[in-house]
């Protein structure tokens, strides 16, 4: 029985360690589930949270001089537009070929001398032309009309000496030419040849071709503007477009305010040969068909002429040969 005690007790004694250390072991379990857990708790990063912080904290004070030296390095490209316009105006206003008025009496008040004597030229070509062209057609208006008379009154007279005494207070070209046949008649009186015709037909050429260049006068400058004028003009777009070039080189900038007052004044004076060329070569072949028509007027009236001194000699022939019979 003692034996069986002592078995007994030594079995109780067994398991009250296994238990104990089965206890033991339970109760260290949790402990270790739990530690991985509690290493966030002790906040080891947070204790260093604080080093890793202060470049944070540093990254504000940073960013604003990062900003403030864009920003700084950005102002003067955001004022250098603003510094061109004294430098633009200021070459403007040294450069008086370069105004500001484009109306076409601004741009001859800021043109160059040598461009302004173009403009001058120019305009008082014009004038010249419009001046010619009024006094030259009166003139032909007036000599045509008159010749148109006189060969109608011319065409009735009978004899020479009829169309002499019709004429005689003329001073019209037809006038003239029956003044001046009547002069070589008279001269040739005493020769009765075969070549009184062609002396009297000698002196009325010679007398329609000097009516002719009398009433010509001052066509020829007309054809003489409108050959020239454009290469005046073209004279002046060369010198105006030196003007702007030379400009755009002081100014150091292609600004339209730069450039384009010299090449307006360039066109200007293109515009302005052109206005003086063009009327002078339509007023010069107007002018020119009215010399051609009056110049016929005067071969008509020579010819009548002719007509009455053949006449006059006919019947001076058929009174030699009743005389002779």
């Amino acid at each position: 029985m003692t034996f069986i005690k002592k078995k007994t007790a030594g079995s109780m004694v067994l398991f009250a360690a296994a238990t104990f250390f089965a206890a033991q072991s339970m109760a260290q379990t949790p402990n270790a589930a739990t530690a991985p857990q509690q290493v966030p708790a002790v906040q080891l990063p947070i204790a260093a949270a604080p080093v890793a912080q202060a470049p944070a904290a540093q990254t504000p004070a940073a960013q604003p001089a990062a900003t403030s030296a864009p920003a700084a390095a950005d102002a003067p490209a955001a004022q250098a537009p603003n510094a061109q316009v004294p430098n633009v105006q200021a070459t403007t206003a040294k450069n008086p070929a370069l105004p500001h008025n484009l109306s076409p009496w601004g741009m001859f008040m800021g043109a160059d001398i040598v461009v302004k004597a173009v403009m001058i030229g120019l305009a008082f070509a014009s004038l010249l032309t419009w001046t010619i062209c009024v006094a030259k057609m009166l003139e032909l208006r007036g000599v045509t009309s008159r010749a148109k008379q006189r060969i109608e009154v011319l065409g009735n007279d009978i004899s020479l000496a009829d169309a002499e005494r019709d004429a005689r207070d003329g001073k019209d070209a037809v006038s003239l030419l029956v003044q001046t046949a009547a002069t070589e008649a008279a001269l040739s009186d005493t020769i009765n040849d075969e070549g009184f015709k062609e002396r009297v037909e000698l002196r009325l050429s010679r007398v329609e071709a000097a009516m002719s260049r009398r009433i010509a006068r001052g066509t020829g400058m007309l054809a003489t503007i409108g050959a020239t004028a454009p290469f005046v003009g073209l004279f002046g777009t060369v010198w105006g477009i030196m003007n702007s070039f030379i400009g755009i080189s002081e100014a150091h900038t292609t600004n339209l305010a730069v450039v384009a007052p010299g090449i307006a004044e360039a066109l200007l004076a293109t515009a302005m040969g052109l206005i003086a060329a063009i009327p002078a070569v339509v007023i010069y072949n107007h002018l020119a068909r009215m010399v051609s028509a009056y110049r016929a007027l005067l071969g008509d009236a020579s010819a009548q002429v002719m007509l009455l001194i053949s006449r006059d000699q006919g019947r001076r022939s058929l009174r030699v040969a009743r005389a002779a019979e």
